[in-house]
């Protein structure tokens, strides 16, 4: 988001000193020719924000279709397949933080320094989520075969998103352009978790996903004379999900091409004048000491983990416990679509109201509507109305954090002036917990309903089965909802305190932009990987 600039240089100045405030007169005997503004086009703003669509429209139908498609289409069992997702997830979470040094590691290139990340990962990324969703024909190997390319495709995803999420610097010189080309971006991606969640649910939805009438009785039906049948529509559906695979593939490589040709990546002009850098070991035990970002974090890392529960197993509780085997594609896409239409309602709200504010009222909102879902029984309107109501929620779960993220930086800025470029350890920290949640409830997600004798295609499933889902997208959550709203009101950090730090920060920008580099610069880039 933009900084604050004109309206509070008047009020930042009286927390400085008298010797900083003299020193941050200077400018104006020393002042020079204003430089003229380098322009992005609407074109180079669109061609940048497209970029961003890869990740989320790949990472979409992964989240909300792997575990079906493993269990039932792949025929992978339910232990299997949680070691599979559950590692898939944590060596994502490992990922970043890696690729992240190795980038800050790479020399200019006449591409540039970040954009061969992205040409050279694109195709064997592409190839990678495509062989996600191919069936292999020896069932010996399969969850190896799954484990690999979903590992394989995590590390080339990465390899794509974390320098072009760095590219923000890199294309203007200009602080207002910059977060223009970020408000670009940021649509365009919440556009992209939609069109992953359509595509993929509707053209999964049209092909008829085979099922045993009888779970018990599956070794007797499968030598009977429907066997053939089963098989045939057993194959359609893995058709159906190499189709969808094939679509976001190309979607992907037509993404990356729009973004290669419209992006010219530029040298950053202050990048030799930076300061030193603090070491990573010790700007790691700095950062995990201070108060307010271990409080955010475990209290975010509860509640993203009650909507992660959510999301993995959404696809398997409305086809097993509601009965809405064919339906749960499009609820999917009026969850996502009522997210997608709330984003700007709850930006406006915690400007309002403040971000605790927002926080408490957001996610807790959710609360009333898991309680509904797990006492109706089959009832779709109601089920469509639920969905539409947990869509806003979903909103400010996943818009929230990232919004406090940089008050927290800020506020350890002010407490440690002399560390620089700690910046990358909170957000890629914040992502690997994130993420390494994300592979701990899909995994034991998975592992529970093995343990409750989950029986793959099946047209229905055991009492059992019914209950442990119930529990995983209901009343589980619902707990961990509780829990980090507890832990999130002992984070300290509440509007006094965020508008006293940013005038306080703001004055000390001004002082040291007489240096040549502003540290917002230094800051932004640092943040932005």
């Amino acid at each position: 988001m933009a900084k604050g600039e004109g309206s509070e240089s008047g009020s930042a100045a009286g927390l400085l000193p008298p010797s900083i405030l003299q020193a941050s007169e200077r400018p104006a005997q020393v002042k020079k020719e204003p430089k003229k503004k380098q322009q992005l086009s609407v074109c180079n703003k669109l061609c940048y924000a497209v970029g961003g669509a890869p990740y989320q429209v790949t990472g979409c139908a992964l989240g909300f279709f792997l575990q079906i498609y493993l269990l039932d289409v792949a025929l992978v069992d339910p232990f299997s397949a949680s070691i599979i997702l559950f590692v898939g997830r944590a060596w994502d979470a490992f990922t970043d933080p890696l690729v992240g040094f190795f980038i800050s590691k790479s020399s200019w290139t006449r591409l540039g320094r970040l954009m061969p990340w992205i040409i050279f990962s694109t195709p064997l990324a592409v190839v990678a989520y495509f062989l996600i969703w191919f069936v292999p024909d020896f069932p010996r190997g399969q969850a190896l075969w799954y484990l690999i390319f979903y590992c394989l495709f995590e590390t080339l995803v990465t390899c794509f998103h974390v320098p072009y999420s760095a590219l923000t610097m890199f294309i203007s010189t200009e602080q207002s352009e910059r977060d223009s080309a970020t408000a670009y971006r940021m649509t365009v991606e919440v556009l992209g978790t939609v069109l992953g969640t359509a595509i993929q649910g509707q053209i999964v939805g049209q092909a008829n996903a085979p099922c045993l009438q009888d779970p018990g009785d599956s070794a007797l039906i499968s030598e009977s004379g429907n066997r053939t049948h089963s098989i045939s529509s057993l194959r359609q559906t893995q058709n159906a999900y190499l189709l969808a695979a094939g679509v976001i593939a190309s979607i992907y490589i037509v993404c990356a091409v729009v973004l290669t040709l419209g992006v010219r990546e530029q040298r950053e002009p202050c990048e030799t004048q930076q300061a030193e850098p603090i070491p990573f070991f010790r700007g790691l035990r700095l950062v995990m000491s201070h108060g307010p970002y271990v409080k955010l974090i475990a209290a975010f890392l509860f509640t993203s983990l009650a909507f992660m529960l959510v999301e993995g197993n959404f696809a398997l509780f409305c086809t097993y416990t509601l009965g809405f085997r064919n339906e749960f594609q499009n609820l999917l896409l009026a969850i996502m679509l009522s997210a997608t239409f709330t984003i700007p309602l709850w930006q406006w709200f915690l400007t309002r109201f403040g971000k605790k504010t927002a926080v408490y009222t957001g996610i807790s909102s959710a609360v009333p509507f898991l309680i509904l879902v797990a006492l109706i029984e089959r009832n779709l309107i109601v089920t469509y109305v639920v969905a539409i109501a947990a869509g806003v929620s979903v909103a400010a779960a996943f818009l929230l954090p990232w919004s406090m993220l940089p008050d927290v930086i800020d506020d350890f800025h002010l407490k440690h002036p002399n560390s620089h470029g700690t910046e990358p350890i909170f957000f890629s920290f914040y992502v690997f917990f994130t993420k390494f949640a994300s592979g701990v409830s899909l995994g034991i997600s998975t592992l529970s309903l093995d343990f409750a004798g989950y029986q793959s295609r099946g047209c229905s499933q055991p009492s059992r089965v019914k209950f442990t889902l119930k529990m995983l997208v209901a009343l589980t959550p619902i707990a961990l909802i509780v829990l980090g709203l507890m832990l999130f009101k002992l984070y300290p950090i509440d509007e006094e305190k965020r508008r006293q730090n940013k005038k306080a920060l703001q004055a000390l920008r001004d002082e040291a932009s007489s240096s040549g580099c502003s540290d917002a610069d230094s800051t932004e880039l640092a943040s932005i990987l």
